[in-house]
């Protein structure tokens, strides 16, 4: 399988980012076609299980070409869509050129601590180069109460049907690379990123370490996607200015 997308460490970052950048203009295609467009069920399913009133305050981290942010800004909220790709954001901007989108690293947000009713991130969790590191940035900017919703891709338990699932991401999904961006790794990448990444149980596991309550996880076909929601303490709410100290809220 190929490295060269996928690589620990330092360099992590900066192979994503050209990832990201090369497929930016086909994204929103391959994403149908990969998904026989169910990952648009997906985010619907997010937004209804992230809430949202009116005059909430949203952010939309990872955002792509905008889709996800673009919909709960629909349903009222005053959203703002970051991502670390220029070219993703290119995308974005070209749809929707009023729209608030920042260019931004998940793992260095630039926005205050405890400022936003609803953060999401949808298949971009998978992508950092530290998971623990990236949902403590996505808890700091949450207000106490706020949701967090996780988006991507999963491990299914039963045995026969992640085998099935993983040779279609390891035979099929590169193919959509090779014809759409001649580059089949950049979607080879999908399964590589999979394979390292704690899923289901592993991400459920670091929300309730980093002090997260009402941890749920909701599965889709049979464990292919799946949506982690959680909520940051309602107790910290006395005090806005919050930060993760050793997995652990306290106030500054």
């Amino acid at each position: 399988m190929s490295d060269r997308y996928y690589k620990e460490g330092a360099e992590r970052d900066t192979r994503v980012r050209s990832l990201f950048d090369r497929i930016a203009r086909r994204y929103d295609l391959i994403n149908d076609l990969q998904s026989f467009g169910l990952h648009r069920h997906w985010k619907r399913r997010l937004l209804k299980l992230a809430g949202v009133k009116k005059d909430d305050s949203a952010l939309d981290v990872c955002c792509g070409t905008g889709d996800l942010a673009e919909s709960l800004a629909a349903a009222g909220a005053h959203t703002i869509g970051c991502d670390f790709s220029s070219a993703m954001l290119a995308v974005a901007k070209s749809r929707k050129p009023h729209f608030n989108y920042v260019q931004a690293d998940a793992l260095r947000l630039p926005f205050e601590s405890a400022r936003f009713d609803v953060v999401t991130i949808g298949y971009g969790l998978r992508n950092l180069a530290d998971f623990r590191h990236g949902i403590s940035e996505l808890l700091r900017v949450l207000k106490p109460g706020g949701r967090l919703l996780i988006l991507d891709f999963g491990k299914p338990q039963n045995p026969i049907w992640r085998a099935i699932y993983f040779t279609y991401l390891r035979a099929v999904v590169p193919l959509f690379g090779l014809i759409f961006c001649r580059d089949p790794a950049a979607y080879s990448y999908i399964l590589e990123s999979l394979q390292h990444y704690p899923a289901q149980e592993g991400v459920r596991t670091l929300l309730s370490e980093l002090g997260c309550e009402k941890v749920e996880v909701h599965n889709f076909l049979g464990g292919v996607m799946s949506i982690h929601r959680a909520a940051k303490p309602e107790s910290l709410r006395q005090g806005n200015d919050v930060t993760l100290v050793a997995g652990h809220f306290v106030r500054q």
